[in-house]
């Protein structure tokens, strides 16, 4: 598979350093969309409940369609109390772009109805909890945790997964190990960070195929693994 013209002074490689890393980063995506949750917080949307909630309707859907179809649901629903007075047609006219549409209605309406019996209307700030809402795992509760409740977590997708890897940061063959193996080695004030920065990165700069590793801002510290 071709790739862009990589610097050849990048196969002599700096020793890798995080902090550099972040850095660069953070300055690298600057010009690109936000990833949908943190656009979403951004913009007002930031309890544990929305979170979690567009983090469901994110899920193999791209953030592009995920962000308005969030805002569009939360125009009519922001709270478990509101989600339980719809339909579940209702919900999925209102989330009909985003992939499974009719099984993340009811999921959502689920979710709504078991936090008013159970938590009277408020999602705890609790990866347990969160986790044992059927479909919610590891990736939407870190998020939720991370970005509504402020709690040191780390959201693998597939962004994060590649992009560590490629970098050489960590070796590991599935999200839930990389998982793992960042929460040994990252530090904690980046752990939220990370989810942040790699997702526009990895859509714009380390992508999937082909990455743009000719003008991309740590190519003399990433081993360039698989690439």
């Amino acid at each position: 598979m071709s790739r862009e013209p990589v610097n050849q002074q990048s196969f002599h490689k700096q020793p890798f350093d995080i902090n550099a890393v972040m850095a660069a980063l953070r300055e690298a995506v600057r010009p690109f969309p936000k990833a949908a949750m943190f656009e979403l917080a951004e913009q007002g949307y930031r309890s544990p409940f929305e979170q979690l909630i567009a983090c469901i309707l994110s899920i193999r859907t791209y953030d592009e369609v995920s962000l308005p179809v969030s805002i569009r649901l939360f125009e009519q629903a922001r709270t478990p109390e509101e989600i339980v007075r719809l339909t579940l047609e209702e919900i999925e006219a209102l989330i009909q772009e985003s992939t499974f549409a009719d099984a993340k209605a009811k999921q959502i309406w689920d979710i709504a109805d078991r936090l008013l019996k159970e938590f009277e209307g408020e999602l705890p700030c609790d990866y347990d909890t969160m986790t044992s809402f059927k479909g919610v795992g590891a990736k939407c509760a870190n998020l939720a945790l991370g970005i509504a409740c402020g709690v040191p977590s780390i959201s693998v997708d597939v962004h994060v997964h590649r992009i560590t890897n490629r970098w050489g940061y960590v070796q590991t063959r599935t999200p839930e190990k990389t998982l793992v193996a960042l929460q040994e080695k990252l530090p904690q004030h980046n752990w939220i960070e990370i989810n942040e920065l790699l997702v526009p990165f990895g859509k714009h700069i380390c992508t999937g195929k082909r990455p743009k590793c000719s003008i991309c801002p740590v190519l003399e510290m990433c081993q360039q693994v698989g690439v």
